[in-house]
Protein backbone atom coordinates (compact mmCIF):
# COMPACT_ATOMS: atom_id res chain seq x y z
CA UNK A 1 0.00 0.00 0.00
CA UNK A 2 2.80 2.44 0.93
CA UNK A 3 4.68 1.49 -2.23
CA UNK A 4 1.71 2.35 -4.46
CA UNK A 5 1.18 5.65 -2.65
CA UNK A 6 4.88 6.47 -3.00
CA UNK A 7 4.81 5.66 -6.73
CA UNK A 8 1.69 7.75 -7.23
CA UNK A 9 3.30 10.64 -5.35
CA UNK A 10 6.46 10.30 -7.44
CA UNK A 11 4.46 10.31 -10.71
CA UNK A 12 2.46 13.35 -9.58
CA UNK A 13 5.64 15.23 -8.65
CA UNK A 14 7.17 14.41 -12.05
CA UNK A 15 4.05 15.64 -13.85
CA UNK A 16 4.02 18.84 -11.83
CA UNK A 17 7.69 19.44 -12.57
CA UNK A 18 7.15 18.90 -16.29
CA UNK A 19 4.16 21.22 -16.40
CA UNK A 20 6.16 23.83 -14.50
CA UNK A 21 8.98 23.62 -17.04
CA UNK A 22 6.50 24.09 -19.87
CA UNK A 23 5.48 27.38 -18.27
CA UNK A 24 9.10 28.50 -18.42
CA UNK A 25 9.21 28.33 -22.21
CA UNK A 26 11.92 30.47 -23.69
CA UNK A 27 11.01 34.02 -24.49
CA UNK A 28 12.67 36.38 -26.89
CA UNK A 29 14.71 38.99 -25.04
CA UNK A 30 13.25 42.46 -24.62
CA UNK A 31 14.75 45.24 -26.71
CA UNK A 32 15.72 48.34 -24.74
CA UNK A 33 16.81 51.57 -26.42
CA UNK A 34 18.10 54.75 -24.84
CA UNK A 35 15.78 57.51 -26.12
CA UNK A 36 16.33 60.49 -23.84
CA UNK A 37 18.14 62.10 -20.95
CA UNK A 38 16.71 64.88 -18.80
CA UNK A 39 18.55 66.67 -15.96
CA UNK A 40 17.32 66.23 -12.38
CA UNK A 41 18.27 68.03 -9.16
CA UNK A 42 21.57 66.60 -7.87
CA UNK A 43 23.09 66.65 -4.42
CA UNK A 44 26.65 67.49 -3.46
CA UNK A 45 29.18 66.08 -5.89
CA UNK A 46 26.80 64.09 -8.04
CA UNK A 47 24.81 64.65 -11.19
CA UNK A 48 21.30 63.22 -11.59
CA UNK A 49 19.40 62.47 -14.78
CA UNK A 50 16.16 60.83 -15.79
CA UNK A 51 17.12 58.23 -18.38
CA UNK A 52 14.29 57.48 -20.82
CA UNK A 53 14.18 53.93 -22.15
CA UNK A 54 11.95 52.46 -24.83
CA UNK A 55 11.22 48.85 -23.89
CA UNK A 56 9.95 46.66 -26.73
CA UNK A 57 8.36 43.28 -26.10
CA UNK A 58 8.67 40.89 -29.08
CA UNK A 59 6.73 38.15 -27.28
CA UNK A 60 3.15 36.91 -27.48
CA UNK A 61 2.56 37.61 -23.77
CA UNK A 62 2.73 40.93 -21.89
CA UNK A 63 5.70 41.49 -19.62
CA UNK A 64 4.79 42.78 -16.18
CA UNK A 65 7.70 44.37 -14.37
CA UNK A 66 8.16 45.48 -10.78
CA UNK A 67 11.40 47.43 -10.50
CA UNK A 68 14.29 48.17 -12.80
CA UNK A 69 18.06 48.42 -12.38
CA UNK A 70 20.61 49.59 -14.94
CA UNK A 71 24.18 50.64 -15.58
CA UNK A 72 25.38 52.97 -18.34
CA UNK A 73 29.00 52.63 -19.44
CA UNK A 74 30.61 55.27 -21.67
CA UNK A 75 34.04 54.65 -23.21
CA UNK A 76 34.15 51.28 -21.43
CA UNK A 77 33.88 52.95 -18.00
CA UNK A 78 30.93 52.98 -15.65
CA UNK A 79 29.29 56.37 -16.08
CA UNK A 80 25.87 56.17 -14.42
CA UNK A 81 23.81 53.70 -12.41
CA UNK A 82 20.18 53.77 -11.42
CA UNK A 83 17.29 51.88 -9.91
CA UNK A 84 13.55 52.42 -9.90
CA UNK A 85 10.73 50.71 -8.06
CA UNK A 86 8.32 51.54 -10.90
CA UNK A 87 5.72 48.96 -11.82
CA UNK A 88 4.16 48.53 -15.20
CA UNK A 89 3.50 46.31 -18.14
CA UNK A 90 4.79 46.14 -21.68
CA UNK A 91 2.00 44.80 -23.91
CA UNK A 92 2.46 41.75 -26.12
CA UNK A 93 4.19 42.80 -29.33
CA UNK A 94 4.20 46.34 -27.92
CA UNK A 95 6.39 48.93 -26.28
CA UNK A 96 6.52 51.35 -23.37
CA UNK A 97 8.74 54.28 -22.38
CA UNK A 98 10.16 53.98 -18.87
CA UNK A 99 11.98 56.71 -16.96
CA UNK A 100 14.76 55.74 -14.53
CA UNK A 101 16.64 58.21 -12.31
CA UNK A 102 20.40 57.67 -12.60
CA UNK A 103 23.34 59.05 -10.65
CA UNK A 104 26.69 60.11 -12.08
CA UNK A 105 29.42 60.46 -9.48
CA UNK A 106 31.72 63.48 -9.61
CA UNK A 107 34.73 61.19 -10.09
CA UNK A 108 33.09 59.44 -13.04
CA UNK A 109 32.14 62.76 -14.65
CA UNK A 110 35.68 64.07 -14.11
CA UNK A 111 37.27 60.99 -15.73
CA UNK A 112 34.96 61.27 -18.73
CA UNK A 113 35.73 65.00 -19.07
CA UNK A 114 39.47 64.26 -19.04
CA UNK A 115 39.05 61.68 -21.81
CA UNK A 116 36.91 64.04 -23.86
CA UNK A 117 39.51 66.78 -23.43
CA UNK A 118 42.28 64.47 -24.62
CA UNK A 119 40.96 64.21 -28.15
CA UNK A 120 38.16 61.66 -27.88
CA UNK A 121 35.88 61.55 -30.92
CA UNK A 122 32.73 63.40 -29.82
CA UNK A 123 30.76 61.93 -32.72
CA UNK A 124 31.41 58.32 -31.71
CA UNK A 125 31.40 57.78 -27.97
CA UNK A 126 30.71 54.09 -27.41
CA UNK A 127 28.20 53.21 -24.70
CA UNK A 128 26.74 50.07 -23.21
CA UNK A 129 23.43 50.03 -21.39
CA UNK A 130 22.72 46.91 -19.34
CA UNK A 131 20.24 46.03 -16.66
CA UNK A 132 17.15 44.11 -15.73
CA UNK A 133 13.40 44.46 -15.42
CA UNK A 134 12.29 42.83 -12.19
CA UNK A 135 9.30 40.54 -12.25
CA UNK A 136 9.53 37.87 -9.59
CA UNK A 137 11.76 34.83 -9.27
CA UNK A 138 11.25 33.61 -12.85
CA UNK A 139 10.18 36.84 -14.52
CA UNK A 140 13.42 38.82 -14.57
CA UNK A 141 14.16 40.16 -18.04
CA UNK A 142 17.81 41.12 -18.57
CA UNK A 143 18.80 43.51 -21.34
CA UNK A 144 21.88 44.97 -22.94
CA UNK A 145 22.32 47.55 -25.68
CA UNK A 146 25.43 48.93 -27.35
CA UNK A 147 25.67 52.06 -29.43
CA UNK A 148 27.42 55.36 -29.92
CA UNK A 149 26.59 58.77 -28.55
CA UNK A 150 27.18 61.96 -30.50
CA UNK A 151 27.94 65.09 -28.50
CA UNK A 152 27.86 68.57 -30.02
CA UNK A 153 31.26 70.04 -30.87
CA UNK A 154 32.68 72.61 -28.46
CA UNK A 155 31.77 76.19 -29.28
CA UNK A 156 34.51 78.27 -30.86
CA UNK A 157 36.14 75.33 -32.65
CA UNK A 158 36.72 75.02 -36.36
CA UNK A 159 33.59 74.33 -38.43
Amino acid sequence: MYRNAARLLLVLCALLALSGCAGLATRDPVQVNLVGLEPLQGEGFELRFALKLRVQNPNDHPIDYDGLALQLDVNDRTFATGVSDARGSVPRFGEAVVSVPVTVSALSAFRQALELGSGADLDRLPYTLSGKLGGGPFGVQRFSERGTLSLPAAAGGNP
